[in-house]
């Protein structure tokens, strides 16, 4: 099956089934996630790798992981937090056991050919629910204006391909050739049917996450030139524009809503007041102003603003609950209101610079080795944090396995950076 008879040839195999087990369900993914960490620390039981926590990455990382800990004993409610934040240790092992693979065994394009395989078939199942109205096991949104494809009743199949697919483009491009044909065509190929796909899933601000991403990935991809590049991209906005005027759902989702609000005074002005996002941005916002300093405490959110709740008619969609100040919710769904809230100031300013510090403090080394890999998962990174936009809590599980997995192979895609390559 591969081509050398290596221990951690397992390793590879679990990896390289992580998104199957993404769709499959949480409890699955995490499984696998365990199985991939027991399975590393098999492979390296023999080695000695004390000099790796002299690294300045891992020690960043134990530092997250310290200050999570810490993050706990300060919470409103120590047992809701510790165990997500007493969990993070599964992600820095998965950052070791990524590395180490990338390091050891010659097989590594077995994952990403099947990344794209899963991926492509999660692509196709999301044209079939988009035309059909159903996926290929029946699921649809209740709505029918987001796509669920595999995730049953929850619209997140955008940020899922999200998640993978950038270090694919990165993995096509690193075979790529100009002299073939075929091989260019394909590569172009995958990039604008995921293009369109993410688009008519309806999740504006995974679209706009990937766009913003895409964006990054062709304009540090060296293997494009300037032409080609302004052409490409150009093409993408052709593409969107037809999408949104021949499809009645995209262009709700993406423009029908906006325009009535700005034609509409009066529809404006409602909808700054009743949007149930922007009333969660809010309601974050007050959190923070009452705990500006260490915040609520990692998962304590809900138990702050879930206090003396009755349910909150006045806000247009809303399943939650409002006390006249919060809105009743897991996370304030944007990631600088959910760092400031349940951080506060100065947790805030830890996790963000050490992470922002480990991504940024290898962008030298990405560009002059034009590692195409690490820029996929650069690209995916740095959309993580646009400002404004909606998003998932950036600890629940879904969310961090995408981004510490993205981070991983980030470090372990290039021999300058592997931080088992850089102890040979």
């Amino acid at each position: 099956m591969f081509k050398a008879n290596l221990k951690d040839n397992h390793l590879l195999i679990l990896v390289s089934i992580l998104p199957f087990s993404m769709l499959v369900g949480a409890s699955v993914s995490l499984i696998n996630i365990v199985l991939i960490l027991f399975s590393f620390l098999y492979c390296s039981k023999d080695e000695n790798y004390s000099y790796l926590f002299k690294n300045r990455i891992v020690i960043f990382l134990i530092s997250i992981y310290i200050y999570l800990l810490l993050n706990s004993l300060i919470s409103i409610d120590f047992s809701l937090g510790f165990l997500r934040n007493f969990g993070f240790l599964r992600f820095i092992l998965l950052f070791f056991a990524i590395n180490y693979l990338f390091s050891k065994n010659k097989n590594i394009n077995f994952i990403f050919i099947v990344w794209l395989t899963i991926t492509f078939i999660v692509l196709l199942d999301s044209y079939l629910e988009f035309y059909s109205g159903k996926n290929i096991l029946g699921y649809s949104d209740s709505s029918g204006s987001r796509i669920v494809s595999f995730f049953k009743n929850e619209p997140i199949v955008a940020g899922y391909l999200n998640g993978f697919i950038f270090i694919i483009f990165g993995f096509l491009f690193s075979n790529f050739d100009k002299k073939h044909i075929n091989k260019k065509f394909f590569a172009y190929f995958i990039i604008l049917s995921f293009a369109f796909c993410i688009l008519m899933t309806g999740e504006r601000s995974n679209s706009f996450k990937f766009l913003f991403a895409l964006l990054v990935f062709i304009s540090l991809n060296s293997f494009i030139n300037y032409k080609l590049k302004l052409f490409f991209l150009l093409f993408i906005v052709l593409l969107s524009s037809v999408s949104y005027f021949n499809s009645d759902k995209i262009k709700l989702r993406y423009g029908g809503q906006l325009i009535h609000l700005i034609d509409n005074k009066e529809k404006r002005e409602t909808y700054l007041k009743h949007n149930l996002y922007i009333n969660h941005y809010k309601s974050g916002i007050q959190v923070f102003k009452k705990y500006p300093v260490l915040g609520v405490g990692n998962k304590n959110y809900r138990l702050e603003t879930c206090k003396n709740n009755y349910i909150n008619s006045n806000i247009e969609g809303a399943k939650s609950f409002h006390d006249g100040s919060y809105i009743c919710s897991t996370h304030p769904h944007q990631i600088y209101i959910e760092f400031l809230s349940e951080h506060g100031l100065l947790g805030s300013l830890i996790l963000l610079s050490i992470i922002l510090f480990s991504i940024f403090r290898n962008f030298k080394i990405m560009i002059s080795s034009k590692n195409l890999i690490q820029i996929g998962s650069f690209s995916y990174l740095l959309s993580t944090f646009l400002p404004l936009l909606p998003s998932g809590s950036f600890f629940s599980d879904f969310n961090a396995t995408l981004f510490w997995l993205n981070f991983s192979i980030f470090y372990a895609s290039n021999s300058k950076s592997n931080i088992f390559k850089l102890g040979d």
